[in-house]
């Protein structure tokens, strides 16, 4: 067994809010470090899945979608559009607003980084059957809608 498992008291390790802390702050740090080997990061992911899933959107729309702050989201679309994975184009119906697109090569370089994203929750899971895998995700749902 961990050591450091061993030396945590039970009434923190028996905290289903430390335990999510914990196992959130990991799984983070992997998604993290395996898409920054591909040259991206997890915004990256959450505006070009977004994208993929619901059309193009403007970046208050974006923002909304992704929880990503506005204030960050700019910095965020420059880099996929400077990769060529967005285009940005003034929005016809107010020319004051952008419009941001999934291209191509953003459909392909999505298409790379699911499967980082899936290996990562594969590693992360692995103590976990299928159908326990399933259940934690439909608790944490609950656990999050309420």
């Amino acid at each position: 067994m961990d050591e450091r498992r061993t030396q945590t008291p039970d009434r923190l390790r028996a905290l289903p809010s430390r335990l999510l802390a914990l196992t959130s702050a990991r799984a983070d740090r992997l998604v993290g470090e395996r898409l920054a080997a591909e040259g991206a990061r997890k915004w990256h992911y959450a505006v070009l899945a977004s994208l993929d899933a619901y059309g193009p959107a403007s970046q208050a729309e974006l923002s909304r979608r992704t929880g990503v702050y506005r204030s960050d989201l700019v910095a965020v679309i420059n880099e996929l559009e400077a990769g060529g994975h967005v285009a940005r184009t003034p929005d016809p119906d107010d020319r004051r607003r952008n419009v941001v697109t999934l291209t191509p090569r953003g459909v392909e370089h999505l298409e790379r980084l699911d499967g980082i994203v899936a290996g990562v929750q594969d590693e992360l899971m692995a103590p976990l059957s299928v159908a326990e895998r399933a259940l934690l995700v439909g608790l944490l749902e609950r656990v999050l809608s309420n």
